[in-house]
């Protein structure tokens, strides 16, 4: 099985779990969101859609990406205004972000001792990890 596959099927058990089904649009927003490879907020992905010539509701989309977050086929990300930016988990595998808060430079980062820390926590605390947003704010070198 692919992870592309892999990914989809994923989705598709969580619908289930929740007792929605996999309409069109939700096939056509996991589709365009497979095919993107950077950061994408719902708006820019609406705006694909729209561009397209495809009836797929604003609503929709917005409704939509909460259940391809807590299905691991998107994560949380880092873009350059305050809306909710999002990534493909499979397009670079999990990371974090660093975020100058004068100039806006996002620098990618893995940590496995963070992810082993989390972990940890989840543990600790008796939850069930579905996702998470790890973001450090700072001032980079070029701004200090």
């Amino acid at each position: 099985m692919t992870a592309k596959s892999k990914e989809e099927e994923k989705f598709k058990n969580l619908l289930e779990k929740r007792r929605l089904k996999y309409t069109f649009d939700r096939k056509a927003i996991y589709g365009e969101v497979m095919r993107l490879s950077g950061h994408f907020n719902a708006d820019s992905l609406y705006e694909r859609f729209r561009n397209q010539g495809l009836r797929i509701g604003r609503d929709t989309v917005y409704r939509t990406l909460p259940l391809l977050l807590e299905s691991g086929v998107i994560q949380k990300s880092a873009g350059k205004s305050k809306r909710e930016f999002f990534e493909r988990t499979s397009a670079r595998g999990h990371h974090d972000h660093l975020m100058c808060v004068r100039c806006g430079k996002i620098v990618e980062f893995k940590c496995p001792e963070i992810e082993v820390l989390q972990s940890k926590i989840f543990s600790e605390y008796s939850f069930h990890p579905i996702c998470h947003d790890h973001r450090l704010f700072g001032i980079c070198r070029n701004c200090a």
